[in-house]
């Protein structure tokens, strides 16, 4: 049911990252290409991994995460960037599968965190997180820098370095 993503499962996780942001509401925000994935997924030196969930030889659902590290517990962990399993396929088990093959890595790897972020409105997916014993991080505000903030403070800091 859960098996590690090939190149050739690209096309179809960038069509499912597609599906995800539709479904978090933000089509245009999935700007992402297939050379990109590729590279990302398979180059020289992967930035990130992903898990395809497949019902018979159909792929239904991805995991797409990648390692961090706490410098309070001194060891890698793994972030999960998406998840997402399609509607026909939701309530068949491939959610909680992604998530215990994820859970498989961190603990044979001696990961000690395995952490994502979910949209405060998605009630159905923080009800199912919480089934499976994940905690809120309810003191955590997450902030972002990009776009036009994000190049004002590179060039002020290069202006700053001169």
């Amino acid at each position: 049911m859960i098996r590690e993503a090939t190149p050739g499962d690209v096309p179809v996780i960038l069509a499912m990252i597609g599906e995800l942001a539709v479904y978090e509401r933000a089509p245009e925000a999935a700007q992402a290409t297939e050379p990109q994935l590729t590279e990302a997924l398979f180059g020289p030196q992967p930035a990130a991994f992903a898990l395809i969930a497949e019902d018979g030889d159909a792929p239904v659902g991805f995991a797409l995460w990648f390692r961090n590290f706490s410098t309070w517990t001194g060891t890698h962990g793994v972030y999960l960037e998406d998840l997402y399993v399609r509607p026909e396929a939701r309530g068949g088990g491939h959610g909680k599968a992604l998530l215990g093959a994820l859970a498989e890595i961190c603990v044979a790897r001696g990961y000690e965190r395995f952490e994502w972020s979910v949209l405060d409105w998605n009630e159905p997916s923080i009800g199912f997180y919480r089934s499976i014993g994940a905690q809120p991080m309810d003191e955590w505000t997450v902030f972002r820098l990009t776009g036009k903030a994000l190049h004002n403070l590179a060039e002020a800091s290069r202006a700053n370095a001169a």
